[in-house]
């Protein structure tokens, strides 16, 4: 049987959906989470729009977030990326708070707050938080529960996502990526609880591509300022359409952005590439490209100093600056017999720029060709 014969045997179709078979909707608790693709569903292109971070908003002093007097544990992952904090409820968070969140998040790059009753709350409150911070992105080919298609379901176990056999033709699962980056607009803060998960393991790794930057030789920094990358959905588009029944919403898109990114809250440079998505530099030739790129990546994932790993406990929510940081999944626990269904909402941020003079200007000189 091929893998998309396969791959097909796993979904049935209720109400012109695709979602689980009947049996793992069973298993779950948390069935307003369930993914689902509605078939024939398609989307438009994503537009320019002006976006205005919130952190620009709020108070430095960060009183309606984390007050002086307040009841909460604060303490950091890494000297200089990530907090952990516990005592603080997000869903009962102030639009004051909200701005705050956002300011924190920038110059902390990740956030892990515990004991959260986030999304005991339900999708629809979710989307309406997420709302806060920009327009949710839909993706174009995850999985949404229904009448939510801004929310990314990420659900796997043994029977679903080819879990169990990931280890087949690879010897890791590291996948640096920043998500969807290849959108004109990609997400900036970034929301993800686990709702169920593996006993240990299945922790999400994080490297600060500030630090990444700024670890650089002025010599260096130098050749990369200025320099453009095209990044990509195509490939991404193509490998979910050949692996079973799931259809892109939305037609692939490339997009130009530049290597080094300003962020609009800190001011701070960021070193904007990533394996996933990034495919070649402006005006260099194949090779050219090929070898800094490679460097760029191994500097990345082989600087474990400048990397975080946030674990999820039950009622975690991870909250990261998907413009200052790459992330990805680790799959520690393919021999399980575990589901982990998890919930995303990104907001989508301004489009990428390498001088805040910039911002919430239109350039259409800086448009791929798909």
């Amino acid at each position: 049987m091929s893998s998309a014969a396969a791959a097909v045997r796993k979904f049935q179709i209720q109400n012109n959906h695709i979602t689980l078979s009947e049996e793992e909707i069973a298993k779950s608790n948390f069935k307003d989470f369930i993914p689902s693709w509605e078939q024939n569903k398609t989307y438009p292109p994503l537009e320019f729009f002006q976006h205005h971070d919130r952190g620009t908003f709020a108070d430095p002093e960060l009183p309606n977030l984390l007050p002086k007097d307040g009841d909460y544990t604060k303490k950091s992952i890494t000297p200089k990326l990530g907090t952990e904090i516990d005592g603080v409820q997000l869903s009962q968070l102030t639009d004051e708070g909200k701005d705050e969140l956002a300011l924190l998040v920038a110059q902390r790059g990740l956030l892990v707050f515990r004991n959260q009753d986030f999304t005991d709350h339900g999708p629809k409150f979710a989307v309406e938080f997420g709302k806060y911070y920009g327009p949710l992105h839909i993706h174009p080919v995850s999985g949404a529960p229904i009448g939510y298609p801004e929310l990314h379901i990420a659900y796997r176990n043994k029977d679903y996502a080819n879990q169990g056999n990931y280890f087949k033709n690879k010897t890791n699962s590291i996948a640096w990526h920043t998500d969807v980056s290849y959108e004109l607009q990609p997400p900036g803060i970034t929301f993800f609880s686990v709702l169920e998960g593996p006993e240990s393991g299945g922790d999400t790794a994080f490297a600060d591509t500030i630090e990444a930057y700024e670890r650089l030789s002025p010599e260096f920094k130098g050749i990369l300022d200025g320099l453009y990358v095209e990044h990509s959905s195509v490939e991404q588009a193509s490998f979910v359409e050949n692996s079973g029944p799931i259809k892109s919403r939305r037609d692939p898109v490339k997009n130009i952005h530049p290597l080094i990114r300003v962020h609009p809250v800190t001011g701070k440079k960021i070193l904007y590439v990533n394996p996933q998505f990034s495919r070649r530099i402006i005006g260099f030739k194949e090779e050219e490209s090929k070898a800094l790129l490679a460097f760029l990546y191994d500097h990345i994932a082989n600087s474990h100093d400048l990397q975080a790993r946030a674990h999820y406990e039950a009622n975690t929510v991870v909250i990261w600056d998907n413009r200052r940081v790459v992330h990805t999944a680790v799959n520690d626990w393919d021999d399980t017999d575990a589901t982990r269904i998890a919930v995303r909402i990104t907001p989508q941020a301004e489009r990428p720029i390498a001088d805040l003079k910039d911002l919430n200007k239109e350039d259409k000189n800086r448009l791929a060709d798909a």
